[in-house]
């Protein structure tokens, strides 16, 4: 896999996830939801932004947010770096996609957090109002600073709704549930596929099996039936 590969595929992820966020941010006031298609209740838009973490997690305050935008920027430097490094070396392709997917996922999250404060207005779920962009007539200005955006997460999978525990069950006995609860974007789905794909064929991506290997030593000494090894 040469590195003009490595290039559309990051290239292609970034596309799909930066259009789909800017049409929601754009689109949707916040909190906004609706079924993609009608009656299908397990597949949803459900606009919301965090701080920046996978999935909506969270890494409190602004210094935290500041750390996590700071420690993704590292991250995908060093990517940068260890991307040319594994094609160099030739790794396995499927390694080198998987490596890619991680990637292009944490550029996508960054992108956010870098610049999506200074291009958007604010999502206010009481007001539900539609942001408006920098590209937009009226804009009034970004709702934060640089590095202090909001990752725009939309994809919603509530596959099982008001399901409860068992009641034998520790702690949570007798309680409802919902799964798939966490709302997610492109950039989620990429990272998720790559390390979830690594774990999954790691012993093929890393054969070092030394199966079949022989080797051998060419010698001009004589061999006959009174030689001895010791």
């Amino acid at each position: 896999m040469k590195l003009k590969h490595v290039f559309l595929l990051t290239f292609f992820i970034l596309l799909a996830d930066q259009a789909l966020k800017i049409f929601i941010k754009t689109h949707y006031y916040l909190g906004q939801e609706h079924e993609v298609i009608s009656g299908l209740s397990w597949f949803r838009v459900h606009f919301i932004e965090n701080e920046g973490m996978a999935y909506g997690w969270k890494l409190g305050g602004e210094w935290g947010k500041m750390a996590l935008t700071l420690f993704r920027l590292l991250a995908v430097i060093f990517g940068t770096f260890y991307l040319a490094y594994i094609i160099r070396k030739k790794y396995h392709i499927g390694f080198i996609i998987c490596a890619t997917l991680i990637y292009a996922g944490a550029i996508g999250n960054l992108i956010d957090s870098l610049f999506y404060g200074l291009l958007f207005e604010n999502s206010d779920p009481y007001v539900q109002n539609i942001a408006r962009s920098a590209s937009q007539k009226g804009f009034s200005g970004g709702y934060a600073g640089f590095l202090h955006g909001k990752v725009v997460d939309m994809l919603y999978f509530p596959i099982i709704t008001d399901a409860k525990f068992p009641g034998w069950v520790p702690v949570w006995g007798g309680e409802t549930f919902e799964f798939f609860r966490p709302v997610f974007n492109i950039a989620d789905a990429s990272i998720s596929f790559g390390v979830l794909f690594i774990l999954l064929f790691q012993k093929r991506f890393f054969n070092t099996s030394d199966e079949g290997f022989h080797s051998t030593v060419e010698t001009s000494a004589t061999v006959n039936d009174e030689v001895q090894i010791s």
